[in-house]
Formats: C-alpha cells, structure tokens, sequence
C-alpha cells in the first residue's frame, strides 16, 4: 500500500521541506549479536565482491499490509514480489514486517533489528518515516544494505534512498482531470502539507497537467497529515465533493477517497495502482508505481558486486512511474492531449518544472528558459502552484 517518496542536501536545509520527525532512536554496540550474525554473510553486500544468489536475503519494512490490494504498501510489495520472480528467489530469501508505524522510531527500529538477526543483508524501508531509524542502523550495521523509499537521507557507503519522477505522471492525469471537469472544481486528498516537497511536486504537477487544458479549472487540497488514515482520507473527499469538486486525485494511502467518489456520483484520479477495480465507475486513470524495476535492480546489483549507495531517482524512461490506460470515463480527445505531454517529457523538451512559475499566493519560481532541478523538485517545492486552493 504506501506512500511515499527523494534526494537530498543538507547544506541547502531541505529537511524542513519534507517534514521530517527529526527523532533519533538509541543505538546498540556496535558488536550486537545480530551484527556479529550478519557480518560474515553479508560481507560482500557494499559492492566489495559478487554475492551468491543463494545468499540474498531481503528484508521488507512496510506501512501496512499488502494484503489490502490497492495502496501504497500494495504497490511496493507488488514491486518485491516482480524482483522476486525476476532473480528466482525463494520465499525464505523475503522477510516481511508488516503494519509498521513509520512514525513510531521504537517500532521500526524493532522491525528492522528483527530482519537483521533474520538474516537479512538488504533493508527495503517503504516509507518515509524510517528515514532517521535507517540512518542510525546503518552506522551500527555497515555490512547491510539499507535502501529507504522515499525521503533525501543517505550516508554514501551503505544506505541510500530511492524514488522517481512522479510528478511526470501526476502531470499527464493532470490533462485528463482537466478535461473531464464540468464544475472547474477538482478536489486532492494529500497526504502532508505544503512542507514536504513530495506531496506538494506532484499536486503541482497535477495541477499544471490541469491548467494546460482547462485554465478555468481550480484545485482544492485537504491535508490529512498523514501517510495512513483510512477515515481520514474519506472524511477529505467528502470534505471537497461537497464543496462542488467533481474529479478527485489523491496522494494518500487507500482507495478510499476514489470509493467516496464512486459513491458520490463523481470521477477520480487514483494513485500507487490501478484503482479502476476498486471504483470502476469513477476512476478515470490512476498514477502507478512500477517499484519492481528499482528492487530488480537493486538486488541484481548486489549479486553483481556493483551495488553502490547512490541514490536512485527514476521516471517514465526507466518504467518506474506511469498513468494506467485511460478508462472509458475519459472525455473524448484526452488520449491525444495525453500522448502529446508524454512525448515532450520523454524527448526532453518539457520537463514540466520549466520556465517562470505562478505560485498561489502572487510570488513565482525559476525562470524564463530554466527548469527546476532534481534538488530543487525533490526537497524545495514548498510553495504551491497558481490554480491551486487550500481547504
């Protein structure tokens, strides 16, 4: 199911942007037992010789449970399992810790020992709130691999962070929402605040794919702060349903504000996966996450000996970030729109943060002939763009 995702600079004091906990949790000798377990087995895992096959064991931190089939936990198992049959590994080589609150440092450090002393020589920490406990372990355990999904931390020996270019798709559902609009009121249940750069790049991208079509057309925000809140995100679609929004995107957690739409009569763009099976009646398209093509990665690598703890920023090039097919809801034209963005993102001549952008409240960002770069995306975008209206 989960959330969700990015790179880093601590001399720009980015760490504001994202909203992070700050909190620290305590850490244990550097000659704990479950280290003197992994040390031996895992002594090629930072890239210093090729790893058996055999040898990988990958351990799965996740927000939720990836059973609830829809999600962001969901969408980044989904991706664990493709790098699974991709590498032919075992079951025995996958070890899950389930429903960790990311914002409980006590509970993912826990969850994270216990892989560790599992066996487990690479951590997949999906969401954002473990960022500051990978930062600690990975000091404690430097013959493990920590890659955390999401967030802008890494120590470049052996934990890095990992996420995309998802604000190339949020973009292209943006042009179908814009399109498909009859009141120019279209509503975004978002995770987090105009603090944390993830959530608020890709609502402005959405909200430029809009504009690009339908300048007449308004974006309405509600805030759940937080990255899992079933009843919350419910409570924010009804919240912008009622305030006349007849398309509803999302960057949260569950289905639920799409099944809010389906029920209400209006559209929706879903998020993480295909969200037409959850609300065939409303979704018009949904923002996926293919994670497979980054754990494939990661973990060939390793086997490889070539892993390094560069972090990884993808797109729609590599297959990592994406729009479904456009369901029969779409308005008539919207494919071509949405073809037209897709081939200037991908030869390169639109890279959606360009030029002199208006921000809501009267100031702009970048400049004419410019584009933002991935610092600037990934930890800067604290402002939100012209269309855009908070609730």
């Amino acid at each position: 199911m989960k959330r969700v995702l990015a790179i880093a600079i601590a001399s720009m004091l980015l760490l504001s942007a994202f909203g992070c906990s700050g909190q620290q949790v305590s850490q244990t000798p550097t000659d704990s037992p479950a280290q003197s377990q992994t040390d031996a087995q895992s002594q090629s895992a930072i890239g210093r010789s090729p790893m058996p096959k055999e040898n990988i064991k990958v351990g799965v931190i996740h927000i939720g449970d990836p059973s609830a089939g829809s999600g962001y936990t969901y969408t980044h198992d989904v991706g664990i399992q493709e790098m699974q049959s991709n590498l032919g590994l075992s079951d025995s080589q996958i070890i899950r810790k389930n429903n960790v609150d990311d914002g409980d440092p006590t509970m993912t450090e826990t969850a994270i020992r216990e892989c560790i002393e599992e066996g487990a020589n690479i951590i997949v920490a999906t969401s954002w709130g473990y960022m500051d406990t990978c930062e600690a372990l990975a000091s404690e355990f430097p013959n493990v691999i920590f890659s955390h999904g999401t967030g802008y931390k890494s120590n470049g020996e052996n934990f890095n962070n990992y996420f995309g270019r998802i604000y190339q798709a949020r973009y292209l559902s943006g042009i179908a929402a814009g399109l498909k609009t009859k009141s120019n009121k279209i509503g975004y249940v978002a995770a987090m605040g105009k603090e944390n750069s993830e959530v608020t790049g890709g609502l402005n991208a959405f909200a430029m794919g809009i504009a690009s079509v339908n300048p007449d057309a308004k974006v309405y925000v509600k805030v759940t702060n937080s990255w899992f809140d079933p009843n919350e995100e419910t409570n924010s679609a009804k919240a912008l349903i009622a305030l006349g929004c007849d398309v509803i995107g999302q960057h949260c957690d569950t289905p639920n504000p799409q099944l809010e739409a389906e029920s209400s009569g209006v559209w929706g763009v879903g998020y993480n996966s295909d969200m037409t099976k959850d609300a065939p009646n409303a979704v018009i398209t949904s923002v996926i996450w293919n994670w497979g093509v980054y754990y494939t990665q990661l973990a060939q690598s390793v086997i490889d000996g070539t892993w390094t703890a560069a972090n990884y920023f993808g797109g729609m090039d590599d297959g990592l970030v994406d729009i479904t097919p456009l369901s029969s809801l779409a308005e008539p034209g919207t494919s071509e729109k949405v073809e037209e963005a897709r081939a200037r993102i991908k030869d390169g001549s639109f890279n959606v943060f360009d030029g002199l952008i208006k921000t809501n409240d009267g100031q702009t960002v970048g400049a004419e002939g410019e584009t933002l770069d991935d610092a600037a995306i990934t930890g800067g975008i604290n402002w939100y763009y012209e269309n855009v209206v908070v609730e």
